[in-house]
């Protein structure tokens, strides 16, 4: 298991966000084409909390992708037929010949939210920890990479994210009471996930953890993390800036209400109830 951060990320504002998200966003499809013309197949895996920001990640990472050659699998509660062939119910999604597939959540439910709810066995959960790695080198067989990321939110950020879906007029519907209940089992669910991370990581398709209290540097955080694994033609992915915590050169929107050249410490305390 490794962290992934980029320091400089921390003090960007929304404004710079979108420039470095365009260069970044434009290398991703370099390296698209890439894996068309020499046939490649990648598999990216974003697990993390409820609020983590998995399915706005993908969204931002995809968005520019040529639609052809990439899928989303976002899979939902499994029969009972999958719940027992779990490997089963993924192999079927696995990218095909010149292919990038994004998963919003994948088959290591079974080692999160699934073992910390109940919702499988514990002899089930012990047969996915044990089996897991000797499955996925498999793929690796088959030339299919694997990118394991997982997105990290603290609970006060969680907590604040679920009110602003309760809330919010546009996003109600992405909060449901069983939100809550997986919330509740905090601790068990913290514990799960290391036992992931300890069994699960290997040297081929590590675990890399991403800060995803800020979305912004998350999704820029993942996008370089994923470029800077591979090497394709015409990579010329862009040195991190460093910007000054001195300027007032921040701007937010809260509510629909914009907040226009605040400091870099303004920003960062207000930032957390940003709509962005």
């Amino acid at each position: 298991m490794l962290e992934y951060d980029i320091a400089e990320y921390s003090q960007i504002n929304p404004d710079l966000y979108r420039r470095e998200l365009r260069k970044l966003q434009a290398e991703f499809l370099k390296l698209q084409r890439w894996v068309i013309q020499e046939k490649k197949k990648i598999a990216i895996v974003f697990e993390g909390r409820d609020t983590a920001g998995k399915t706005g990640s993908i969204s931002v990472l995809s968005k520019y992708l040529i639609p052809e050659h990439v899928r989303l699998v976002k899979l939902g509660i499994p029969t009972k037929r999958e719940s027992q062939h779990w490997f089963s119910r993924y192999e079927k999604h696995m990218p095909n010949v010149g292919e990038i597939v994004f998963f919003d959540r994948s088959w290591y439910t079974r080692a999160l939210t699934e073992i910390t709810m109940n919702y499988c066995s514990e002899r089930q959960y012990k047969y996915f920890m044990k089996n897991v790695l000797s499955w996925e080198k498999e793929f690796s067989k088959e030339n299919i990479e694997i990118i394991k990321i997982y997105l990290s939110v603290k609970k006060d950020i969680q907590k604040k994210r679920f009110e602003k879906r309760k809330n919010s007029p546009l996003i109600f519907w992405k909060f449901s009471e069983n939100d809550l209940k997986v919330a509740d089992r905090w601790d068990a669910f913290t514990f799960y996930k290391n036992q992931m991370f300890a069994t699960t990581s290997s040297e081929k398709s590590p675990w890399v953890v991403i800060n995803a209290n800020t979305k912004m540097v998350a999704s820029l955080n993942s996008l370089r993390y994923i470029l800077e694994k591979f090497e394709y033609p015409e990579k010329n992915i862009p040195k991190p800036k460093k910007w000054s915590k001195g300027m007032n050169i921040y701007n937010l929107k809260i509510n629909g209400v914009k907040f226009e050249n605040l400091s870099y410490d303004q920003f960062k305390v207000l930032s957390s109830f940003s709509d962005e």
